[in-house]
């Protein structure tokens, strides 16, 4: 209920928050949705002015308004929103929904490649009315430089510095937009659905058209991804202003194409040609720094998305930063620099944002769809009206479908990069998820209790060297009583490890972000303990930390003697030495698998190698770690046909 009543908490330095980091992407569509509409046609008609206005302002209302803000904001998990935290919400009730989660976050990291260059690249490109021969793409690569170079300082100072310029291009927007708008007061006949109806029913090639209406609303999963940096009353309460200077600026411009009744909109940009000459130069500036903003909209997202996806198993286990105490704030180095290089590709490859535009929208669509499938399944569990869940999603799955065609026609425009970026994204998920299975499927396990006898023995051994006075193992053992055969095979054959006492840690990931709990089995005093973590997927797993907590709340109880056993040592209360030992696999030769299962075991150890090492990931302190490399034997070879000969 506290979590609740946090999320839905409303204040001047949250609203300021959310409008630095939230509406970044949604905000900076004015730029381009209305140019891609009217200049698709041969010239300028009344009709086609209202429709393609009535088309945004709903798309905005049912998508952004109804769909993300109204709605879907309500299916947070513990403040924690986008789509994997949709999904944490749902999977334990059906194991299909782990499609739609794929497709719909790789879709997603697939958009942020493409959101910044289009976002940026449209507002530099005004510079070309004021200096019509300057070379814009040197502009753009730099602007998107320094912007991937001060995430490492978090989204909250970026929020907290980014908040005022956005308060000021939405400002620039509505003042803009009024302002047309009373130049001719009709355009405002468009708020009636009436006009997109007969748009999309008597305009040849409307339909198609919905592709570019489309770009309007590509924000609004960027919006639920990043609710967990300001909260959901936040995000709500500044949407009304968000949304009012947006739909004032698409129908100020909406006045201004009015005007060209007759004529071809050419390369005009209706944009910036609200703007009086005197303002152009200072609102190019307002324009490129919203953009910029646009893009960290998306980064914010991408970083949000990529950390539930390693605690599901659907991403490689990379380093993740935590630049504030602030809860939410986080920075993913390998995947800011993956996108910083997807970026600088795009903007050579398509050069200019009016190409760019044919491959926006495609990759997000199918996002929103599986949103919807997942949002839909969330109420359904949650015992909503189950009529009115069929409705909800037959309605939206409808709407979305719709886009998805119309941006199908972008596919061979550019479509097919946001496409193939998916792919690729959606292939590491896949590849990820299947040699989890695979592992866990096939590790075996031993009971713990089988080898306490052994393990007291070897501890009393005295013609084995000391290996450490208490011995740390981490185990991927769920049960209180098991750990891996392997470690087994560590403490007596691979090099016998005499310890005085040895502690087995297993973490567990729960779907609630933010658990911090641990558990203790004591399986011998004195001798033998087994901790269980239960950390949130979004806490940074510093088990060297935990684990000193652990041990301070055991001696506090006097539940175990951590002093040295060294009679020297311990006559003095000198506290015994820890050491860590994490068993990292590799896959064995002696392996007899199918072909698929081979290949996708063969590219997942492949891609491991480029990632963070388990002991790393652990936090724990490499002065006292020791990594032992062991085979994965996941199917002996059988049958093997030796036949011995005597000379």
């Amino acid at each position: 209920m506290e979590d609740k009543r946090h999320m839905d908490r409303v204040s001047a330095a949250g609203l300021l928050v959310a409008l630095g980091i939230i509406y970044g992407d949604i905000g900076t569509s004015p730029l381009y949705v209305l140019r891609a509409v009217a200049g698709s046609a041969p010239v300028i008609q009344e009709e086609i002015v209202l429709g393609a206005l009535s088309c945004i302002l709903w798309t905005i209302t049912l998508q952004t308004t109804i769909k993300y803000v109204v709605l879907v904001l309500r299916a947070d998990n513990r403040g924690e929103g986008g789509i994997f935290a949709l999904y944490a919400l749902v999977r334990r009730h059906a194991r299909w929904l782990t499609i739609p989660a794929i497709i719909g976050g790789s879709s997603l990291l697939a958009d942020s490649i493409i959101t910044p260059p289009i976002s940026v690249s449209s507002a530099v490109e005004g510079l070309r009315i004021l200096y019509p021969n300057i070379e814009t793409i040197p502009i753009v690569i730099a602007i998107l430089s320094g912007l991937f170079l001060i995430q490492t300082f978090g989204t909250s100072v970026v929020g907290t510095t980014f908040g005022p310029v956005m308060l000021i291009w939405f400002t620039m927007l509505g003042v803009l937009g009024f302002v047309h708008i009373l130049d001719d007061p009709t355009v405002l006949a468009a708020i009636n659905p009436y006009y997109a109806y007969l748009f999309l029913t008597t305009y040849p090639g409307a339909f198609w058209l919905l592709g570019a209406v489309f770009l309007s609303t590509t924000g609004a999963e960027a919006l639920y991804s990043d609710m967990g940096h300001c909260g959901r009353g936040n995000i709500r309460i500044s949407w009304i202003f968000v949304k009012t200077c947006l739909v004032l600026n698409y129908f100020g411009q909406g006045a201004y194409v009015k005007s060209l009744a007759g004529e071809a909109l050419g390369e005009r940009n209706p944009f910036y040609a609200l703007m009086p000459e005197w303002f152009l130069f200072i609102g190019i500036l307002i324009a490129t720094a919203a953009t910029i903003i646009a893009s960290q909209a998306m980064l914010s997202g991408a970083f949000t998305l990529i950390s539930e996806a390693i605690r599901l198993n659907f991403w490689p286990k990379v380093r993740l930063r935590y630049p504030s105490v602030k809860k939410g704030q986080l920075y993913v180095p390998s995947i800011n620099w993956l996108l910083f290089v997807g970026c600088v590709g795009v903007v050579l490859y398509f050069q200019d944002s009016s190409r760019m535009e044919a491959a926006y929208g495609l990759a997000i669509t199918l996002t929103m769809m599986m949103s919807t499938m997942l949002f839909g399944y969330y109420l359904y569990t949650h015992k909503y009206n189950a009529w009115l869940v069929v409705l909800f999603v037959i309605a939206y799955l409808t709407i979305e479908s719709c886009f998805l065609v119309a941006n199908l026609v972008k596919f061979v425009h550019g479509g097919w990069v946001s496409v193939l970026i998916a792919g690729l994204m959606g292939m590491v998920m896949i590849i990820w998820l299947n040699a989890s299975r695979i592992k866990m499927r096939l590790t075996e396990y031993v009971r713990i209790d089988q080898y306490i006898q052994a393990i007291k023995e070897l501890s009393r051994d005295i013609s084995i060297p000391k290996y450490a006075t208490h011995l740390v193992f981490m185990s991927n053992a769920a049960r209180q009583s098991e750990i891996e055969s392997k470690i087994i095979y560590s403490i007596f054959q691979k090099r016998p490890k005499r310890a005085d006492i040895y502690w087995f840690i297993h973490v567990d990931t729960t779907d609630d972000p933010y658990t911090m709990e641990y558990k203790v089995n004591t399986i011998a005093p004195d001798d033998c303990y087994k901790v269980t973590f239960r950390l949130g997927f979004r806490v940074e797993q510093r088990i060297n930390l935990f684990f000193r907590k652990v041990i301070e709340d055991l001696v506090k109880n006097k539940e175990v003697d951590i002093t040295s056993r060294y009679e020297s040592l311990h006559r003095q209360n000198v506290i015994g030495d820890f050491r860590f030992v994490v068993l990292e696999k590799f896959l064995s030769f002696e392996n007899d698998l199918p072909v698929s299962e081979r290949l996708i075991m063969n590219v997942y150890f492949f891609i491991k190698g480029f990632t963070t090492s388990e002991d790393r990931w652990f936090g724990l302190d490499s002065s006292s770690v020791k990594v032992e490399k062991v085979p994965l034997v996941i199917r002996p070879v059988e049958n093997v046909k030796l036949t011995r000969i005597t000379t």
